[in-house]
């Protein structure tokens, strides 16, 4: 990215420091187990996540469901876009947040915000 007037790195370096705000800032959320950031080949960019396998699982299959959702999304109404999926199961909740070129997911255990009552 390159805006008149600035220096290249400087704004690469910004972009790195906000991505790396935003992971933490996400990271630190009660609950949340991983972060990974996939690009348009289904590929992690960047994880949190301990086992690079798992990574790996995480990105291709979410990232061929959610452009799977975003074709259905379009079918329905071709103006529209797909702009945010979450995926409940037993065990955990997935947050997808694709862009253009990235797919930002979340995983997090589902039952963090309810009370344990009996």
């Amino acid at each position: 990215i390159f805006l008149k007037g600035k220096h290249p790195r400087r704004t690469y370096g910004k972009m790195a420091t906000e991505i790396e705000d935003t992971f933490n800032r996400i990271n630190a959320h009660k609950g949340v187990m991983g972060i990974i950031i996939v690009n348009s080949d289904g590929i992690p960019i960047k994880s949190t996540m301990e086992d690079p396998n798992l990574s790996n699982q995480y990105a291709q299959l979410v990232s061929s469901l959610a452009g799977k959702a975003r074709h259905v999304v379009r079918d329905l109404d071709p103006t529209n876009d797909l702009t945010f999926l979450r995926i409940r199961s037993k065990k955990h909740e997935i947050m997808v947040a694709p862009d253009k070129d990235f797919i930002l997911i979340t995983i997090q255990s589902p039952n963090t915000n309810e009370s344990n009552a009996v």
